[in-house]
């Protein structure tokens, strides 16, 4: 009897712990129901070069964010390589990330650099973020190796 309550607690445990490794942290940008991207197609940006609002009907979840698509199709082609599209910095805006700060984002302003998604809290921050693109993502690069795992409120 007790060896069958310890299994059953410990199993209990185990399955708690690992269901928290599903959810998005600090180091991923998404609303309160783990949307990223504001709701945006990931593979869209890429596709179309366009902002594209995506569906709850066609979704798929990737390193505890859920990620929303415009099509059956584009889900798939995430599936397939999710790591492809994720954005940089964990969705959050990426000028943000320049003066280490971490800032949602609209879903409305991003850019691809090298084959990599970057995007911004808004239209306005994307224009401050475009004057020196490569600066910039330099400057990123390096405050987020800091910021990755610290809340935006302790920052």
């Amino acid at each position: 009897m007790k060896f069958s309550s310890l299994l059953k607690t410990t199993t209990l445990a185990v399955t708690l712990a690992v269901s928290q490794l599903s959810f998005a942290g600090v180091d991923t940008e998404t609303d309160a129901n783990d949307v990223i991207l504001a709701g945006y197609d990931a593979v869209a940006y890429f596709a179309v070069n366009k902002a594209v609002e995506g569906s709850t009907k066609f979704t798929a979840a990737h390193k505890g964010a859920i990620y929303q698509f415009s099509s059956a199709a584009n889900r798939d082609t995430f599936k397939a390589n999710p790591n492809k599209y994720e954005p940089a910095y964990g969705g959050y805006c990426a000028y943000g990330s320049v003066f280490g700060k971490k800032f949602e984002v609209n879903g409305k302003a991003f850019e691809i650099v090298d084959g990599k998604l970057y995007v911004n809290k808004n239209e306005n921050v994307y224009e401050a973020w475009s004057e020196d693109v490569p600066t910039n993502i330099t400057k990123a690069d390096v405050n987020w190796k800091d910021i990755a795992y610290k809340a935006p409120a302790a920052l």
